[in-house]
């Protein structure tokens, strides 16, 4: 019968690919080590995207050998020592991507997250910080373009903002212009 389900010419082509895929997933979950080696998954990782060394690490430990715990390191350190792993490119890549829509201390939550040390974030907060405002005026604008008719506006607007991590002065320092345009104009 095991024929069968493999021969493309039973005839029964959906059962025998239900049957296939069922032997593929029996055979991978038995196997002690399945699939490609670790620096080909990590390989494959980094080729969709910048990884951090720990994010990385906790992606690949479920795949690595119990028998050989360092196996993991030396990987890493090789990926390193290759310049295929960089903790200051994740850095850059995960600032250019949260930056535009968030505040200073919500992309900087996120770098300490994926396990970048202290000290490599100075110079990513002080830029940050320095454009801050200009964000946090770009993301304001593009989700509410108009002053707060009431109260109940103006906190829905702060708690916007609020959550996406841009700190109470700034908030107040944009409504507060807005205000002050208000006023004047009117």
């Amino acid at each position: 019968m095991g024929k069968r389900h493999v021969s493309s010419q039973s005839g029964e082509s959906a059962r025998a690919g239900r049957s296939s895929q069922a032997d593929f997933s029996t055979e991978a979950s038995g196997a002690s080590k399945p699939g490609p080696s670790l620096k080909a998954r990590a390989i494959g990782y980094l080729s969709r995207r910048e990884h951090s060394r720990s994010e990385l690490a906790r992606k690949l430990a479920p795949h690595a050998s119990q028998d050989n715990p360092a196996e993991l390191d030396q990987v890493l350190d090789a990926l390193e020592q290759g310049n295929w792993l960089s903790n200051e490119r994740f850095a850059q890549s995960l600032v250019n991507r949260r930056a535009p829509g968030k505040g200073t201390a919500a992309v900087m939550y996120e770098l300490r997250q994926h396990g970048l040390e202290p000290g490599q974030l100075e110079s990513i907060r002080d830029e940050l910080a320095s454009t801050e405002l200009e964000r946090a005026k770009a993301v304001w604008e593009k989700k509410f373009g108009v002053p707060p008719a009431s109260a109940k506006e103006k906190a829905r607007q702060i708690r916007f903002m609020a959550s996406r991590g841009f700190p109470a002065a700034i908030v107040s320092k944009i409504l507060g212009d807005l205000d002050d345009f208000e006023s004047g104009g009117g």
